[in-house]
């Protein structure tokens, strides 16, 4: 059973979500890390695979925790009726910081102004915000630097003894875990256990006070990396976060789709899309498939990509557009409305998204999040 956002409208291409798929995907990494919580990260739209449904879906598989980028992914989450734990890493001055107390949304801090910020929008809304310290170990991203952590701790106290904020998590995040055996990995670990014990020593204790520093990578393949809790984002989403390591059981969620919008026969030398990169050797039949790069088909797909028509293969020839491709069907008995996968699981013999990202020079992250708002998503 399926049903689209969109009701019964026709539309000439979606973004099929296998939700069982997704859920399986939880329960093989909740399996990878036993007795610790998970939070399935849904930034993103969920990796491009839709917030709302995706989030409710982790937490019937099991997760206890959502993550986010932004306070306003939150927001949607609780608007949508979540009122699980959501977790928001990335903050920047002036934002919504008292919606997201008032809303009971966990904030991450990485800076004593930051701190200082969220207490002053406990104040006033009143309610005591749960905060996560975040800690550097070596990414030099968002966090403390290990010689700033300890002001960062002891500015969170102070807080915390006020009652503006509750210190609910110490947390960090990996560089190179998908990188096994980097040395990063070590020292990151070790670095994350010695702002751990600062934190004790300075008066940070508690059952209630999550340690965190897995993502999908370090869950499947580093035990000593899981601590408290493991945070997983492309693995649940059925993409192998080490794919050099092979697929480790998951099965991806998203199957692109799209539906033959033009067929015609055209005659030996015909010159093909934007500065015809593409020639016809003989009278062929091309086909027009309504998705482009302004629905995330990178430019780059250009005489590259394969996708599935007919129970073939077709390489796109020609220039990718803004709203189109073209395919050289040759003599295919190829229809309009017929079906075009350009990526799936790879079950029926279609591309996959880690095949379109190894022929891009890419990831698969950035595949399934740029396919744009156009694309319905439709979950089965």
């Amino acid at each position: 059973m399926s049903f689209p956002i969109h009701g019964s409208l026709v539309t000439p291409a979606e973004a099929r979500v296998d939700l069982t798929a997704f859920k399986d995907n939880i329960a093989l990494l909740r399996g990878h890390a036993p007795g610790a919580e998970m939070m399935v990260a849904v930034k993103a739209d969920a990796y491009g695979h839709g917030l709302v449904a995706c989030g409710r879906a982790a937490l019937e598989a099991g997760a206890s925790r959502l993550g986010t980028a932004y306070i306003r992914e939150a927001l949607d989450l609780r608007a949508a009726g979540v009122t699980a734990p959501v977790l928001s890493w990335i903050i920047t001055p002036g934002e919504p910081i008292g919606d997201a107390v008032a809303a009971g949304v966990e904030l991450s801090a990485g800076a004593p102004w930051l701190i200082d910020d969220i207490a002053a929008a406990a104040r006033r809304t009143g309610r005591t915000a749960r905060v996560h310290l975040k800690i550097d170990t070596g990414i030099s991203r968002g966090g403390a630097t290990p010689a700033d952590w300890p002001s960062l701790v002891d500015r969170a106290l102070a807080a915390q003894a006020e009652g503006t904020i509750e210190i609910a998590g110490l947390w960090s995040h990996f560089a190179c875990s998908d990188i096994p055996g980097h040395p990063s990995i070590t020292r990151q670990l070790a670095l994350f256990d010695e702002a751990l014990l600062v934190a004790d020593k300075a008066g940070v204790n508690g059952s209630g006070v999550v340690r965190h520093i897995a993502n999908s990578a370090a869950t499947l393949t580093l035990p000593q990396a899981r601590y408290d809790m493991v945070r997983c984002g492309i693995a649940t989403y059925g993409l192998s976060p080490i794919p050099e390591m092979g697929d480790f059981g998951l099965r991806p969620a998203m199957t692109l789709t799209a539906r033959v919008a033009m067929v015609k026969r055209v005659p030996a030398g015909t010159g093909v899309s934007y500065g015809h990169l593409y020639t016809t050797e003989r009278e062929t039949t091309l086909a027009q498939i309504p998705l482009g790069y302004a629905d995330g088909i990178m430019r780059s797909a250009t005489n590259r990509m394969e996708v599935l028509v007919a129970g073939r293969r077709r390489t796109i020839a020609g220039r990718v557009c803004m709203d189109q491709f073209v395919l050289d069907v040759e003599d295919d008995p190829v229809r309009e409305g017929d079906e075009v996968v350009l990526f799936g699981p790879g079950t029926d013999g279609e591309p996959t998204a880690q095949e379109w990202a190894d022929s891009l020079g890419t990831i698969t992250h950035e595949i399934v999040t740029r396919i744009g708002s156009r694309v319905p998503r439709v979950y089965r």
